[in-house]
Formats: C-alpha cells, sequence, structure tokens
C-alpha cells in the first residue's frame, strides 16, 4: 500500500480504490490505512488516503541507512563466525559484584 500512494504522492485515494489496484480485500486495506495513519506514514481527509512524504521519505532513509551499515560490514569476522559469541562471559555472574552485594 504505502509503494502503491508512494508512486504518486501528491494523489489521494479512496480505500477501495487502493483495494482494487492492488487486489487486496477492501476491510485488509482499511484496517491496514488506519494502521499507517496511527504510525505517521499515511494522511487522511475525507474519505482520500495520502502518503505523508515527510514520514515516509525518513523511514526509506533509515532503512537506505541500514543496508549501507549491512553492506559495510558484510563479511567481517563477525558475519563469518556466527557463533562468535559463544565464549563470551556470561554478565549474570558478575551481577553480585554490580550491585554491591556479596
Amino acid at each position: 500500500i504505502l509503494r502503491f500512494l508512494a508512486a504518486t504522492p501528491e494523489t489521494g485515494y479512496r480505500a477501495g480504490e487502493i483495494a482494487e489496484a492492488l487486489d487486496i480485500p477492501r476491510g485488509s486495506v482499511g484496517t491496514t490505512l488506519s494502521r499507517l495513519h496511527n504510525q505517521g506514514f499515511v494522511r487522511h481527509k475525507g474519505e482520500y488516503w495520502a502518503i505523508n512524504p515527510d514520514a515516509y521519505d525518513a523511514h526509506t532513509a533509515s532503512l537506505i541507512g541500514l543496508a549501507a551499515v549491512s553492506e559495510q560490514f558484510e563479511g567481517d569476522y563477525y558475519d563469518e563466525n556466527p557463533d562468535w559469541d559463544a565464549n563470551l562471559p556470561d554478565l549474570d555472574e558478575y551481577e553480585d559484584v554490580d550491585s554491591g552485594a556479596e
């Protein structure tokens, strides 16, 4: 739904139009739009829904940032050794020291 709305950010659509265009049940579209509205991703005026460009741009930028970080560290020691944490000490053993208990 977000991708559909983002393709024409200046256009508002009725829930039925979105459902028809994406071949999704109208009830599912309405529920999803309400959730997206609550999270700030879409705007709602009357019976029309549109993307909230600011929120969508911020979300997209964060995904691009995560992809860049993932790409940067791909193939590093931790990526190549999935059990790297197997020999780390159990921090719960040090709980008494941290709390001042003897």
